[in-house]
């Protein structure tokens, strides 16, 4: 599974320089991934078959390096995703994997290197004797997606660092959640219970105002004041408490997705590992984000 952002707008301040809006600590949910996973030792991989790998691996109490750079000759080089002990273990999931598996193999016939991956490629390598493997039940990570016309929420936003959204305006936004995690019983979470966590946790979000908690001037038992100079002027809003939603980094839709997946992520049972959220601003532009979750207890 690949994963990726489609934002509305580059952010960027009335300079014109870029942003950084960071990323949120979530209570249950480890830092975003910046699009990769992680494994065990802190290492980058590309794919979640390759985090996949590595953990079986662990688990069978293998030492491995990882992304290894091998010499083919005085010239050429190439980095294969696993050396365990003198052998080595190739994750092909694209053409250019592949590619480069079978220079491996041309420069290196007596190497001790095997492929794993995608099914699509086992018809393409099974001259090298390599193997391609589904996981076992009791092992195995998948996932469920929730996409409902109900699934959508109400809300007002200013973003003051863009200038076409630095006014008060507001968007009705569906949602699409995954769900990935061990499966229990031939199940990764019921959908109606996964529906459900899902509703509770837009209605929350519905119909209020977001903001970042970096123009907040000040706040009583009841309001709170949000001050800012724009592209469009100077704003200075009184917002009542109860209708408002203040972030910790700019309310764009990057920012709320991550935001659900805070508040969705104490609900979850105890074999989810990662949650992702899509949430679509009009038709064809959205955000993707997806986190890996742990449990406290």
């Amino acid at each position: 599974m690949y994963i990726y952002f489609e934002t509305r707008d580059r952010i960027t301040d009335i300079w014109g320089n870029q942003i950084d809006l960071g990323t949120t600590l979530m209570e249950r949910v480890a830092l975003e991934k910046d699009l990769r996973y992680i494994d065990e030792k802190g290492n980058l991989l590309r794919t979640r078959t390759e985090l996949f790998v590595s953990k079986f691996l662990s688990n069978l109490g293998h030492e491995y390096k990882y992304n290894f750079e091998l010499a083919l000759d005085d010239v050429t080089k190439v980095n294969i995703d696993f050396k365990i002990g003198g052998k080595f273990l190739e994750v092909v999931e694209s053409d250019h994997d592949l590619e480069k598996f079978r220079l491996v193999k041309k420069h290196k016939p007596d190497l001790d290197i095997i492929a794993v991956g995608q099914s699509k490629y086992a018809a393409k390598v099974s001259e090298f004797h390599s193997f391609y493997f589904y996981d076992s039940e009791s092992s195995q990570t998948s996932s469920i997606f929730i996409e409902d016309p109900s699934l959508a929420f109400d809300y007002a936003h200013i973003l003051p660092l863009v200038e076409k959204c630095s006014i008060l305006h507001g968007h009705t936004s569906t949602v699409m959640v995954e769900i990935i995690g061990k499966m229990i019983n031939n199940l990764v979470l019921d959908f109606g219970e996964a529906k459900k966590i899902i509703k509770d946790t837009l209605e929350t979000l519905d119909h209020k105002f977001f903001i970042s908690r970096r123009y907040l001037e000040k706040e009583d038992d009841t309001h709170y004041l949000i001050s800012f100079a724009g592209p469009k002027g100077e704003f200075r809003l009184q917002l009542p408490k109860n209708t408002t939603f203040v972030l910790d980094g700019e309310a764009t839709v990057e920012t709320l997705s991550t935001e659900i997946i805070k508040l969705m992520a104490p609900k979850m049972p105890q074999n989810i590992e990662a949650l992702g959220v899509y949430i679509y601003e009009g038709v064809n532009k959205g955000a993707h984000i997806i986190s890996e979750i742990k449990s406290n207890k």
